[in-house]
């Protein structure tokens, strides 16, 4: 029989691939607090479960979009390619090298995993701070571009973001699609399907990378929440015709911005 808390995690596997669908980022960030809070999934395996489903549903997402001809190839690989060398790096190399215990100061430790998940709360304070901010709709960068007179600023964010995906296993859309829409100029339509492409490349690529460090791995409940957000996400690309995004953003950055204040009050002040 399935837990209540199981059923909230399932629920939000939906909300997470209807968040990517419907504006291109945001919902994998919320894939490593429902592993870690609803499905008592460590903080540091959860971060390579979530570079599995969030590369699994992305995936759906982007051959959605492939079909509706909004992928710009040049920029994905503009951006994907520092993206994709980033990650590897340093889920390769970075993650396995910190040491499993940071600082103890009395009786507060902080540890690898505690570390990793304060970082993913306080990027999502920021990425919700970042979909509250109001848009300029008029902004002349909103056309169509190659990104070509910005490549290295481009090349830069992508390594940030690689960076980011291989440390916490989120797929950095909140970071990519402000990129390609202000950097690169691209629609936003085109900037969602690159931004899930490039999602794609990014977890896939760590997934791939953490793989041979974790011998066992809950293929039932990564295929179950890959299966639900896929569908979320092929839900939220249909719907993205008919809904607007600035009416999702709001509601959806201020979940965020409760979510990852929760997690820091809970694990700072409250204690697991």
């Amino acid at each position: 029989m399935i837990q209540p808390l199981e059923l909230a995690g399932y629920i939000s596997a939906a909300a997470i691939g209807l968040s990517l669908g419907l504006i291109g980022g945001g919902g994998s960030i919320l894939t490593v607090p429902v592993l870690v809070y609803l499905f008592h999934v460590d903080p540091l395996p959860a971060t390579t479960y979530s570079l599995f489903i969030v590369g699994m549903t992305s995936m759906f997402g982007a051959g959605a979009h492939l079909r509706l001809g909004n992928i710009n190839w040049k920029v994905t690989a503009m951006f994907g390619v520092p993206s994709v060398i980033s990650v590897t790096l340093v889920r390769g190399v970075v993650v396995p090298a910190i040491p499993a215990t940071l600082l103890t100061v009395g009786g507060f430790t902080l540890t690898k995993s505690l570390a990793l998940l304060l970082l993913f709360a306080v990027l999502m304070v920021a990425s919700a701070t970042k979909m509250l901010q109001r848009q300029d709709h008029g902004h002349p960068l909103h056309t169509v571009t190659d990104g070509s007179h910005n490549y290295w600023g481009i090349a830069l964010k992508g390594l940030m973001v690689g960076a980011i995906t291989g440390l916490i296993g989120a797929g950095g859309g909140f970071l990519i699609i402000p990129a390609l829409v202000l950097m690169a100029g691209l629609p936003m339509k085109q900037a969602v399907g690159t931004s899930l492409t490039i999602i794609t490349l990014n977890a896939s690529v760590g997934f791939a990378s953490s793989l041979a460090k974790m011998p066992t791995l809950d293929w039932s409940l990564l295929l179950a929440l890959s299966a639900i957000a896929a569908a979320g996400i092929l839900a939220g690309t249909a719907m993205s015709r008919r809904i607007s995004n600035e009416k999702l953003k709001p509601a959806f950055g201020w979940f965020v911005l409760t979510v990852g204040t929760y997690i820091i009050v809970k694990e700072l002040v409250v204690g697991r």
